[in-house]
């Protein structure tokens, strides 16, 4: 995803413009989820959070609502620290700061 392989390291530019489209979806209550999230958090985004942000944008549109809504649990495969975390931002996002 990026020519750092430090999963602390910050994103690059360029892996995050990447990242950015990569994470476009055809719901728009998904769309609005991802893009708060960039608003907020895209000047901190460490490698290890883009690599499971990925891994969230591999779900379906109508899994990943279920997610970010709480309305399901990670599934296994995603129940790992990094996601949960990931996911845990994507869900605050939405949230007045």
């Amino acid at each position: 995803m990026t020519g750092n392989t430090e999963p602390d390291a910050l994103l690059d530019p360029r892996a995050l413009s990447k990242l950015r489209w990569r994470c476009r979806r055809g719901l728009l209550e998904n769309d609005l989820f991802i893009q708060r999230f960039f608003a907020r958090h895209e000047a901190s985004l460490t490698v290890r959070q883009a690599h499971a942000l990925g891994e969230l944008m591999d779900l379906s549109d109508h899994d990943l609502l279920d997610l970010l809504l709480a309305r399901t649990v990670a599934p296994d495969d995603l129940a790992r620290d990094d996601v949960i975390r990931v996911l845990a931002l994507l869900r605050a996002s939405v949230q007045p700061v």
